[in-house]
């Protein structure tokens, strides 16, 4: 029975489902629960919260469920950029003024001169103690990953090749997922720049499989019940959804943000750094294509990240999603489902139909 896997039987869950994470607000306390509770492993990106809010968030995520669930943080890497000297400043407020006029904004002051710190924010998810910790961009130190053992929390890493899957093992975390660049948001490579691991889901999924001995998960393209199945059948022992539960009414995204993942446009998905500073998967949009020709100049993350992020509330505000940073992956116009509950039943109603007919 494809329900019944190691990922299903370490994590007590009733089928072997992930709900990716989102950052930056799109992660809601609703969409976790609403995972957790249908037997599948609700996720809540933190990597933008401090630690205090990550223990509120954890708190409040106990509160409308006791099943289990994950918190995610990314881990620093060598690409941050979290300042900028005058000259760099001047440059990127040059390229964003043309928007800030068009929306009414007037012109940012600085960006912060302080980000979440990593070492506080893995205290307090030691402190929250979730049932998995996933984490981005590395691997966490020996130091972490025994405190989490010492815990009971499951670790969960990320891989885009196969020598990222092999170190995430030597390590000693627990269970890894292969994300295939089909996948919508960050390429969170962390061994070669992202560019280099370009992979799809249909060659990484094995390779890791064979390479690895801990479960796979896999990620990137599924959004029903085919690519389920397909994973399974390529040696996975799970797999991790985002795009089609990020388009769940329960989810953080805006109503606009939604529409658009089920319309026209999210067949058209682009790999940039416009968005956040790193590469990622979105939507094309005006935003995505004007800033594409700076992309070798554009700052890193999170200040690239906090740049297009003020445009967001008044580009909410006049439904300007030619403004937006809209994370989508390849698999959006397979979207049917516009609730958690329904996207749940209708993944195992296609996946049992499918594996029982195989």
């Amino acid at each position: 029975m494809w329900r019944d896997t190691e990922v299903t039987r370490r994590l007590q869950l009733q089928a072997p489902i992930i709900q990716g994470p989102f950052g930056s607000g799109l992660s809601s306390v609703a969409l976790t629960c609403a995972v957790s509770e249908a037997g599948g492993l609700g996720s809540f990106g933190v990597h933008h919260l401090p630690g205090e809010a990550i223990l509120q968030t954890a708190a409040a995520i106990r509160a409308g469920t006791a099943k289990p669930f994950a918190l995610n943080l990314w881990l620093p890497h060598a690409s941050e950029q979290a300042e900028l000297d005058e000259a760099q400043f001047e440059q990127t407020l040059a390229l964003f003024r043309p928007y800030f006029a068009e929306l009414g904004l007037p012109l940012p002051s600085r960006p912060p001169s302080s980000w979440p710190n990593y070492e506080e924010q893995v205290e307090a998810l030691l402190q929250a103690r979730p049932a998995v910790f996933s984490f981005v961009y590395g691997v966490p130190s020996a130091e972490v990953l025994e405190q989490c053992r010492a815990r009971g929390i499951l670790t969960l890493g990320t891989a885009t090749t196969v020598a990222e899957a092999q170190a995430l093992e030597a390590a000693g975390v627990d269970m890894l997922v292969a994300s295939g660049c089909e996948a919508g948001g960050h390429r969170v490579a962390f061994l070669r720049p992202a560019e280099e691991g370009l992979i799809g889901s249909l060659a990484l999924i094995p390779q890791v499989v064979d390479a690895v001995r801990i479960p796979v998960i896999a990620a990137g393209g599924i959004a029903d019940g085919r690519g389920i199945a397909a994973a399974l059948c390529l040696g996975a022992q799970g797999v991790q959804i985002g795009t089609a539960f990020l388009a769940c009414r329960e989810s953080g995204a805006s109503e606009l943000h939604r529409q658009t993942l089920f319309g026209p446009q999210a067949r058209h998905t682009a790999l940039t750094r416009a968005f956040s500073g790193r590469l990622a998967r979105g939507i094309r949009n005006r935003l995505l294509e004007e800033l594409a020709e700076h992309q070798t100049t554009l700052p890193g993350y999170p200040v690239q990240g906090w740049f297009a992020s003020t445009l967001k509330p008044a580009a909410l505000a006049q439904q300007r999603d030619d403004l937006l940073a809209l994370w989508c992956g390849q698999a959006a116009p397979l979207l049917r489902q516009r609730s958690a509950l329904a996207l749940w039943d209708s993944l195992l109603e296609q996946t049992d139909h499918l594996l029982k007919r195989a």
